[in-house]
């Protein structure tokens, strides 16, 4: 089929940049390596979005959390990606985590509906020399294709590792020991009781033994082009938070607080924490606990944890290694490659960090092309919103020197008043209702200039 634009890379980013066009009329061709009989290192299946991670969209808190004011924001333009994540959704307290086989089968029956979208299954080996095109294939593209983006932009790609955490069998986990309770009970929206965590108590030797455990436990070695590869502070293999100190992880992942023992009535000394995974509830990923343990080493281990003793793992965790591009050199402000503007990049390959992250550049690409094959001038969403923030940072306000993967944050956003009406300083809860307040009204003012 003759088409208007190519995106290469059928994951979070390419799927939606390919729904917002498609949806707009537009002749789009996805071409997607997977279902040629090749993968990269971390995926599993041929389906399209495919979460190969966790299995959370983090926060769905509009009032006072960055992701989920993005959530909003995508939602308000109709993300495929969110819907998606809404109708396969799990309880998981305040975040938005999804049954991933169901999420992705969400989205590849949406994308199905549309006549004027062809999925090719094809490996794409070089950029196209002329012709609108969206690169969405993440920090796992494939090593030809790499080459080439690495030959058109003239620069070394940022590259760091992330590491993939476990999933347990739930009939294999004893509920005798552990108990559910989301942290301070806190429900994650209509029918939920407060209780979408299971939770693993351990005591203070328990602790101390696992945590031994971890640092002499047997590592991936790494190869030699891997060996001076940083990893990604949001994605910290459990070890290497473990060797920062003997409490870091009693104040990160393994944190107690706010989860009473009903077998004491008291918050344990530490907690392993495992969320649903699928809507099933047969399936629970360990949360935090990326790893770079041997696949051995990893079952030993986390079986010494109070409840996993007879732990089956449908999944053990991970590691490989990400590249992106050094945006803010690289690209324009309309993600256009400079040395090739009728390129665009899309999704993590841009350096954000994130399923969500990813997916709203995609959205973004997929808007901005609509408006350049129908010749009009692209508004771009104000620097007060979660999307015209994070597409700030990638094009231009982050330092292109120590570029490093970012999660969208307050931190990205044009600063809020220090002082209220009253003249009084703005404290921190306030100050993030004030960040999310003033994106909402900006992004009612913009979206009509979208037409």
């Amino acid at each position: 089929m003759p088409h208007d634009v190519h995106i290469i890379g059928g994951g979070l980013a390419g799927s939606e940049a390919a729904w917002q066009l498609a949806r707009r009329g537009y002749r789009v061709r996805l071409s997607e390596m997977r279902g040629t009989g090749e993968r990269s290192p971390a995926h599993q299946t041929d389906a399209l979005a495919e979460m190969v991670c966790s299995n959370s969209l983090r926060s769905d808190d509009d009032a006072s959390n960055a992701v989920g004011l993005l959530h909003h924001e995508m939602r308000s333009l109709d993300s495929l990606v969110m819907a998606a994540a809404d109708k396969a959704r799990v309880p998981a307290g305040s975040a938005l985590a999804v049954d991933r086989d169901a999420f992705s089968a969400e989205v590849e029956a949406a994308l199905a509906t549309l006549p004027n979208l062809e999925i090719i299954r094809e490996r794409v080996d070089q950029l196209p020399l002329s012709g609108l095109t969206i690169v969405a294939t993440g920090p796992l593209t494939a090593g030809a294709l790499a080459e080439r983006i690495g030959a058109a932009t003239g620069a070394d790609s940022l590259a760091f590792f992330d590491a993939i955490a476990p999933i347990v069998y739930y009939d294999s986990i004893d509920m005798s020991v552990c108990w559910l309770q989301s942290r301070w009970d806190k429900a994650s929206g209509p029918g939920s009781e407060g209780k979408d965590y299971i939770n693993c108590p351990m005591d203070k030797a328990q602790y101390l033994a696992f945590h031994d455990g971890l640092l002499a436990g047997e590592k991936t070695e790494f190869r030699e082009w891997e060996a001076n590869t940083p990893y990604f502070e949001g994605c910290m293999p459990i070890e290497v938070m473990a060797a920062r100190g003997v409490d870091t992880l009693r104040f990160g992942p393994m944190k107690p607080v706010g989860l009473d023992d009903p077998r004491t009535g008291r918050w344990p000394y530490a907690a392993v924490q495992l969320r649903q995974d699928n809507k099933l509830g047969t399936l629970w990923n360990i949360v935090g606990f990326q790893t770079k343990l041997k696949h051995a080493e990893q079952t030993r281990l986390f079986r010494t944890i109070p409840g996993l003793e007879q732990a089956e793992f449908a999944r053990l965790g991970g590691l490989h290694r990400n590249t992106f591009l050094n945006s803010p050199r690289l690209l324009d402000r309309q993600l256009r490659l400079t040395s090739a503007p009728h390129i665009r990049f899309a999704g993590q390959i841009t350096g954000c960090e994130g399923y969500v992250e990813s997916a709203a550049v995609g959205l973004l690409t997929g808007i901005m092309t609509a408006h350049e094959l129908a010749g009009r001038d692209w508004p771009p969403p104000p620097r007060t919103t979660a999307l015209g923030a994070l597409l700030a940072h990638i094009t231009g306000d982050a330092e292109a020197e120590s570029y490093q993967p970012m999660n969208v944050n307050f931190g990205m956003f044009p600063p809020v008043g220090p002082l209220n009406e009253a003249g009084r300083k703005l404290k921190k809860p306030d100050r993030k209702l004030a960040y999310t307040g003033r994106a909402k009204a900006d992004l009612v003012s913009w979206l009509p200039a979208l037409g």
